[in-house]
């Protein structure tokens, strides 16, 4: 399942991400970005009214806050992400992550993060952020987990 969330949607996006979802975001989409992203086989999330009577396979999503999304995401489209997939993505660009050659990761992040994730290092090969199992994705798998997402 791939997504394209309008400008309202940048920390559902984000999240989506996370789960392992490919989703494209943009603050501002040019004038037929999103018709040639849902003609791509994306499904639009948005939570405006107007937009998703444009397109068939829309959601419109009428939560305010990311949780309610995830929930009513869960709920409409039957959302069971592959835990396997979780942060895989960027969460800034969408790329796919890839694995870090040792000598790179040491060039590019903290020492002490490489020594204690010598073999987590991830880079995105887009935009070239790095990212490691640390405190904060800790923290995010606990929220996942609050929302109803299980890694097992």
């Amino acid at each position: 399942m791939k997504f394209v969330a309008d400008a309202m949607l940048g920390k559902l996006a984000k999240w989506l991400r996370v789960l392992g979802y490919d989703t494209c975001y943009q603050r501002c989409y040019p004038p037929g970005a999103i018709d040639q992203l849902v003609q791509e086989g994306r499904r639009l999330l948005s939570r405006q009214k107007e937009i998703t009577f444009r397109y068939g396979n829309a959601i419109l999503l009428r939560g305010h806050r990311v949780g309610r999304q995830m929930a009513e995401l869960k709920d409409r489209v039957h959302l069971a992400p592959d835990w396997s997939k979780w942060f895989s993505r960027c969460l800034v660009c969408n790329a796919l992550l890839e694995e870090t050659p040792t000598e790179e990761a040491r060039e590019n992040v903290p020492e002490y993060i490489f020594f204690e994730n010598i073999n987590g290092i991830r880079f995105c090969p887009s935009c070239g952020r790095y990212y490691w199992p640390g405190s904060h994705r800790t923290s995010m798998v606990r929220q996942l987990e609050e929302w109803g997402f299980s890694q097992r």
